[in-house]
């Protein structure tokens, strides 16, 4: 079973904790500064507004030259205090001042309003929008309207948000920057640990989880996960061994009980009535040494050591051997045995032997299970996944639900045992695909029958 692929992007466990605490802390900073925003506005805009009314009461305990004198001054001295100020006598006709008519939503009533439309006037200078406007009668009768814009307090408040967007901004982007950065180191320990693990499960007992010198979560993690292969790996030891010494041990006294029941049928007569029971035992016994031999060679197989030979193997010259190989035994059984490859196949990395071993496995089951006047394929291709081998028949074929379990020691379909043999030759062939890191794939072929391929990764070709 492949193993699953790091998670990228947003999948990854690091990836929305992260992108969770940056959100937080966004939203967090947001509110802090929307709420510093909104408090300081207040703060400024009740400031003005006492500022305004400080004025209106100023002024109206002034009267004649002395009011005149100090409206000049104020829009002299002080412009920023009040935008424009208006004079008008009891009739509300204007004397003096900017303002040369009273803003239609204001009230004279003394007090301070918030005016949604201000004035309209020709006057560029005079506030149209927003404003705040108050209405009062001096000492002499008179009534002075003072107006402020309150685009004055919105220049102020827009450069606090600005403060406010510029310090969020420098907020985010580190964040994004650090989001991206933590996120990729425990990526990239990750797939350190799927590579080691990947070749644990391809049969690489003596692998082991990488570990840092940080000793953190995934360390530790990491550090029990190899107490436990080395506990699997020293028991898969030991059953190997005792497996490999009851199968070595039981091959010598076989060896000795073979050649004593062979002497005893020698000098027993033809006609004589052991003489069937001795040939029985014979045979029965040199299917028990067949089978230890078959069992010896997988775990010999199994042995991950055996790579150290590996070399770069031309698939032309093996392919072309087989089918020279395997021709004669074909046309015994008048089946037709094809070679089809491309002019150019890349090199294959492995044992030759054990590879040819595998194919000749493939092929000659192929012949035995195809009936005469049959035909036997033998053909090799190469895409963008790699090399690829193919042994197909026009047999009978292997059912759908017994394609996994024909890899497995001793098993043999119903077909199987129409035809001598022991179920040990395609978990050769599976040992052999495994050690070499290639896939064998069971399948159906258009000739009718079996189709087996053998196919090698890019890792595995050069």
């Amino acid at each position: 079973m492949p193993l699953l692929n790091p998670s990228k992007g947003w999948s990854s466990s690091t990836s929305r904790l992260l992108a969770l605490y940056s959100f937080l802390f966004v939203a967090w900073s947001s509110i802090l500064m929307g709420v510093l925003y909104f408090e300081v506005s207040s703060y400024l805009n009740k400031l003005t507004r006492h500022s305004m009314l400080q004025r209106q009461h100023l002024f109206a305990h002034m009267s004649g030259k002395q009011l005149d004198d100090a409206l000049i001054a104020s829009q002299a001295f002080e412009e920023r205090s009040f935008d424009a100020y208006g004079l008008f006598d009891a009739q509300l006709n204007p004397l003096g001042g900017r303002i040369r008519q009273l803003p239609a939503e204001l009230g004279l009533d003394g007090q301070v309003h918030e005016l949604k439309r201000c004035l309209d006037a020709d006057d560029p200078h005079l506030p149209r929008d927003s404003c705040d406007a108050v209405a009062i009668k001096v000492n002499d009768g008179r009534w002075l309207v003072l107006v402020r814009d309150n685009g004055s307090l919105f220049v102020v408040t827009r450069i606090i948000l600005h403060a406010l967007l510029w310090g969020l901004s420098l907020t985010i982007l580190p964040g994004i920057a650090g989001w991206y950065l933590l996120r990729r180191r425990p990526l990239k320990r990750i797939r350190a640990v799927q590579a080691s693990a990947e070749l644990i499960v391809a049969g690489d007992l003596t692998r082991r989880l990488p570990l840092s010198a940080r000793r953190d979560e995934l360390d530790m993690l990491a550090a029990i996960v190899n107490v436990m292969l080395d506990r699997i790996e020293r028991l898969m030891h030991e059953v190997k061994g005792v497996c490999d010494n009851i199968a070595h041990d039981l091959r010598t006294p076989l060896t000795r009980l073979r050649a004593q029941l062979y002497r005893i049928r020698q000098q027993s007569a033809d006609d004589a009535p052991q003489a069937e029971a001795l040939e029985q035992a014979i045979g029965e016994t040199d299917t028990l040494m067949a089978r230890f031999r078959g069992l010896l060679r997988i775990s010999e197989l199994e042995d991950r050591q055996r790579r150290a030979g590996f070399v770069d193997l031309d698939p032309h010259a093996l392919l072309t051997e087989l089918h020279d190989f395997y021709l004669p035994l074909a046309e015994d059984g008048d089946i037709r045995l094809e070679l089809e490859q491309p002019a150019q196949l890349a090199a294959l990395h492995g044992d030759r032997e054990l590879l040819f071993e595998a194919l000749s496995n493939l092929l000659g089951n192929a012949i035995k299970f195809t009936p005469e006047g049959g035909m036997v394929r033998l053909r090799a291709g190469q895409d963008g996944s790699g090399v690829h081998i193919a042994v197909e028949d026009s047999g009978p074929g292997i059912p759908e639900q017994e394609r996994e379990a024909v890899l497995k020691r001793f098993y043999r379909s119903e077909e199987g045992h129409r035809h001598a043999g022991f179920g040990l030759g395609l978990s050769i062939v599976a040992a052999i695909v495994d050690l070499h890191g290639f896939r064998l794939e069971v399948g159906s072929s258009e000739l009718g029958g079996a189709k087996m391929v053998l196919r090698c990764p890019m890792s595995g070709v050069r």
